[in-house]
């Protein structure tokens, strides 16, 4: 019992190292995963005016 938890702890260390990992190592290895996706909005506007 004792290797299966000392295991899945040693898992999770590992997963926590390659999620900090990409984080900091994605957008110089990988920049199109880590780009916003742009698209350009065009939206009427009508202002209130009193007059």
């Amino acid at each position: 019992m004792w290797r299966l938890i000392k295991f899945l702890f040693v898992l999770c260390v590992l997963a926590a190292i390659a999620f900090v990992g990409y984080a900091y190592l994605g957008p110089i290895f990988m920049p199109d995963d880590f780009a916003p996706p742009v698209q350009q909005v065009v939206e009427p506007v009508t202002l209130g005016v009193d007059g």
